[in-house]
């Protein structure tokens, strides 16, 4: 018996019968079971490779996280690098040392 039966006959239990707190969530579960199954099915993930494909897809998306912090850790490394030399330059100057060096 396929889910869509399954779904079926409780609809007409529930119709024939009165929905019973029971029957209502038998019904509940059928269909969530049968729309999760759809969306996987839409999405590629249906098959016995999908576990895999997630699995690559957390790694990958793990691997652009770390690129990213560590590329904006190294800009803001040049950053106060760069802000450091300034600030060296701007000492040097002030203390003259090109007159010193002549």
């Amino acid at each position: 018996m396929t889910r869509e039966d399954m779904l079926a006959r409780l609809i007409a239990q529930a119709t024939h019968e009165g929905g019973d707190l029971v029957t209502l969530r038998a019904m509940v579960e059928e269909s969530s079971e049968m729309g999760a199954e759809r969306v996987l099915n839409r999405l590629g993930l249906s098959d016995e490779n999908a576990q895999d494909d997630i699995d690559e897809l957390r790694e990958l998306l793990q691997a652009w996280r770390d690129a990213k912090a560590s590329a904006w850790k190294a800009a803001l490394e040049w950053f106060v690098r760069g802000l450091l030399a300034l600030l060296l330059i701007g000492i040097a100057y002030r203390l003259n040392v090109p007159a010193l060096l002549k």
